[in-house]
């Protein structure tokens, strides 16, 4: 999920070297934080959010297919 959520994260952004993605896990759910350069932000984010919803949705479904639940937080 770790390396989807990358994958998607440069396809995205200007600044591909500057995404990070930190992983933790707490209680069975893993917690993925995504960092990315401050001028991308929005191009990660998108209008009213979608982009990023669309980003969470995809790496939620990899999820399940691993049977393991997930959040994406973008920071």
């Amino acid at each position: 999920m770790k390396e989807l959520l990358i994958l998607l994260a440069k396809n995205l952004v200007d600044q591909p070297d500057m995404v990070e993605v930190t992983e933790e896990e707490n209680d069975g759910i893993t917690t993925l934080r995504l960092k990315v350069a401050p001028d991308d932000m929005g191009k990660v984010i998108g209008k009213q959010g979608r982009i990023a919803r669309a980003v969470r949705t995809l790496v939620k479904a990899a999820a399940i297919h691993e049977e393991k639940k997930v959040n994406v937080e973008i920071i």
